[in-house]
């Protein structure tokens, strides 16, 4: 026997009344209700017949706050045109360019369920920031800037190059983007005095423990160019801990920034022509793009300060005096080794053919081209002894003896 539908069942009770003459409150008790529901299925059947007691949609007949077809369609257009824009930077852009009225103008929450009953993004999949994460920023510009390397610029010869970025801690301010065909000490300290005659010294720069950045964890440690630029303007040099990229997050951030709107992906006939485009875009994001973590300020409006006469700065030094008798010179030879006390070590085949210093002490062997250390070793033989003619920079001949 099939069960009786829910208004079939109402139907029921309806009859009790009005067919069996039974008081609403016997009914009502029968049926587990109150009386006051027996009184509305007897209004309903008299309105509408048996139709009239299938259960209603509960949907509001009005929703005075649900966002206009017109503004909805405008925030998925906006988020089409860009996908990596979320709910607070399309609702800023909406108000900023008068898309729509004043009074239509949507609130973040209202964009942000938009997207969802769109479909565009899935709540679920949402980053929460983790509650180890501490927020901290310096209180002016020019007290820290963050530094880093950033790769994949394609170029139409199919190599990639590298940029050197900054920014300025407190105003997120870019102070570099400076490419360059190969991660190099040179490029990168040429890139570092550009951004200090552009912008000024800071106090401070932050960056990580790349080797064309420092030379303290070296062994022994070293003083790398760009240690010895920060040392000579005074500029406090630091350094983040192993495997703690976090600490330099504005820097990370920018470089998020630049992948997805700059659009790395996309192919430069040369070097020159990515730096051209690269520097519309930096130009673009100081002084026009608002930033969520300045109240949707742009930098430039909470960046100042003096320029630097180019005097000022200590310019990149040439490569120092290796004269000494701590120092020999070789040639790198065809298949990238220099032999160094009947010692062979590769630095690279692609280096084949360079002039090579080495700085020899007792224990160690440090190997450099110009302001470039490529490796240190362990020394395997110790004694005097007497080391071959070696070719050198300049085209100069020179013999050493070292002990």
């Amino acid at each position: 026997m099939r069960e009786m539908t829910v208004a079939e069942q109402r139907y029921q009770a309806v009859l009790a009344v009005i067919g069996d003459g039974r008081t609403v409150k016997e009914v009502a008790a029968q049926w587990g209700v109150s009386r006051q529901t027996v009184h509305a299925w007897l209004a309903r059947y008299e309105a509408g017949g048996l139709e009239g007691l299938v259960d209603l949609s509960r949907r509001p007949r009005s929703c005075p706050h649900q966002m206009p077809a017109v503004v909805e369609a405008v925030v998925l257009e906006m988020r089409r045109s860009r996908p990596y824009w979320g709910a607070r930077r399309i609702a800023f852009e909406i108000g900023r360019r008068g898309l729509v009225a004043a009074d239509l103008v949507p609130s973040e929450s209202a964009v942000y369920r938009c997207l969802v009953r769109a479909a565009v993004i899935d709540p679920v999949r949402r980053r929460r920031r983790e509650r180890r994460f501490k927020r901290w920023e310096r209180a002016t510009p020019m007290e820290l800037w963050q530094m880093d390397l950033v790769g994949g610029f394609l170029l139409a010869d199919g190599s990639h190059a590298k940029a050197l970025t900054g920014v300025d801690d407190h105003s997120r301010y870019c102070v570099s983007a400076r490419l360059m065909a190969r991660e190099r000490t040179r490029p990168v300290c040429d890139a570092l005095a550009a951004a200090m005659r552009a912008h000024g010294v800071p106090q401070q720069i932050l960056t990580d423990n790349g080797k064309v950045f420092t030379g303290r964890f070296n062994h022994p440690p070293v003083e790398v160019l760009f240690d010895r630029i920060c040392r000579e303007n005074g500029v406090e040099h630091l350094l983040t801990a192993p495997r703690s990229p976090t600490t330099t997050g504005k820097i990370e951030r920018f470089h998020k920034a630049l992948r997805v709107e700059f659009d790395t992906r996309q192919v430069f006939t040369s070097l020159k022509v990515a730096q051209g485009a690269l520097d519309e875009w930096v130009a673009y994001y100081n002084t026009q793009r608002p930033h969520t973590a300045l109240d949707m300020d742009c930098p430039a409006t909470r960046f100042a300060s003096p320029t630097r006469s180019e005097h000022d700065i200590a310019a990149p030094p040439a490569t120092p005096d290796r004269s000494g008798d701590d120092w020999v010179a070789r040639r790198v030879t065809s298949n990238g080794v220099v032999c160094v006390d009947h010692q062979q070590v590769s630095v690279g085949q692609h280096r084949a053919g360079s002039s090579c210093d080495v700085y020899v002490t007792d224990q160690l062997l440090q190997f450099w081209i110009g302001n470039d250390l490529l490796k240190t070793v362990t020394r395997d033989r110790t004694g005097t002894i007497r080391k071959k003619r070696a070719a050198v920079p300049g085209g100069r001949q020179r013999t050493r003896t070292q002990r």
